[in-house]
């Protein structure tokens, strides 16, 4: 169960054809969208739950509760997993009072746990009840794991590790470049993939990019994902048609397909505030190209500093100019060694089979059979 049939399609489709090899039937619980028929025709069943992802309402929590009860209680699956925030919380708490087993994966905390709050303390105190409840949670890192500890969320002896959803290393890799191909005269190109919400750090983005402009850099800075205004971090769109008619970023909307974007780029940019595991740093690094990311919790993850990119501080624009501004003038051998140095970090990490393989053990702990229903 998760938030969106889009994340389901495009982070969990390998491991849903993984048990469907091993025998187990799919039902995708997840809100409607353009992605759920191609679930459908993928093979799952699909159960349509309506879902508000964006903060906390009482009223509809509780009717989200309800709503994932009676789809749970008419299923009657096997096992559940749960990803992002609602459905840890409140697909637990439904699936326990059926006491359906459950394996939980913290994709990373959001916003909500930033800074301290009436909301922190509310989802905090959401947590600690429900994850009474499930037969196994993973984390996608150290930090958030070593924090649900440290708040006495969770017991420790249903933790596990897991690095992020894991990458297809055969989908995500380097294009052979022809070696009569001249790229000398294609301008060097910094790419930003993220919702365009404040916790990003677009901002701090945008202002390194004004930054490196006054530095006399010739550069293309590109960002690429949904626009968000709804969201109570949301940017607003007039920021963001100002930068788009003042030249700062050349605005790429969304894509199916992130690899041409990311084929394209030269160096991929994250300055997040906090992450789980960001899935665009590791299909970069999987695509041999150097990274820019902060010094929080996930992002420190996938980067070794000075070795497949650079770490920035967080909130810190000037910071993160500096690294871009290093990237930019290193040559085209360092960038190409940096490159080369992620791909074999995800390769030996973050290779989407360690991921299925941690999936399909924790499941045959609950000894189920290959024809139960199974419930994702």
């Amino acid at each position: 169960m998760l938030n969106s049939s889009w994340n389901v399609y495009n982070f969990r489709l390998s491991l849903i054809t993984s048990l469907q090899k091993k025998g187990y039937h799919i039902t995708v619980i997840a809100p409607k969208d353009a992605y759920s028929e191609k679930l459908i025709t993928h093979g799952c069943d699909f159960e349509d739950v309506p879902m508000d992802s964006r903060g906390i309402n009482p009223v509809r929590d509780i009717v989200l509760i309800w709503t994932l009860y009676k789809a749970y209680k008419k299923l009657r699956p096997d096992v559940v997993l749960h990803y992002t925030v609602k459905p840890n919380i409140y697909g637990t708490i439904a699936a326990s009072m059926l006491r359906i087993p459950m394996i939980n994966n913290v994709c990373g905390l959001g916003t909500v746990f930033l800074k301290s709050g009436l909301v922190s303390l509310i989802a905090t105190s959401l947590y600690k009840i429900a994850f009474h409840f499930p037969n196994k949670v993973f984390f996608q890192n150290e930090d958030d794991l070593a924090l649900f500890i440290r708040k006495k969320l969770i017991r420790p002896q249903i933790t596990d590790l897991i690095p992020g959803s894991g990458i297809d290393l055969d989908k995500f890799k380097p294009e052979e470049t022809p070696d009569n191909q001249d790229t000398s005269a294609k301008p060097f190109t910094f790419l930003v993939i993220s919702r365009l919400i404040y916790d990003k750090g677009i901002m701090e983005y945008v202002e390194a990019i004004n930054i490196l402009k006054e530095k006399g850099i010739n550069a293309r800075f590109q960002l690429l994902g949904a626009k968000d205004p709804a969201h109570k971090r949301g940017i607003p769109l007039e920021v963001i048609d100002k930068w788009i008619r003042e030249g700062l970023i050349e605005y790429l909307g969304t894509a199916e397909d992130v690899r041409p974007v990311i084929s394209n780029s030269d160096c991929v940019v994250l300055p997040s505030y906090r992450e789980g595991l960001p899935r665009t740093l590791l299909e970069a690094a999987s695509f041999e190209k150097p990274i820019i990311t902060t010094n929080t919790p996930g992002c420190r993850h996938v980067v070794k500093n000075h070795l497949n990119g650079y770490l920035c501080e967080v909130r810190d624009a000037h910071d993160l100019a500096e690294k871009m501004y290093t990237i930019y003038h290193k040559s085209n051998e360092e960038r190409t060694n940096m490159g080369k140095a992620g791909r074999l970090l995800v390769k030996e990490k973050y290779d989407e089979k360690i991921v299925i393989d941690r999936y399909l053990h924790s499941i045959e702990e609950f000894k189920l059979g290959n024809t139960h229903p199974f419930s994702s």
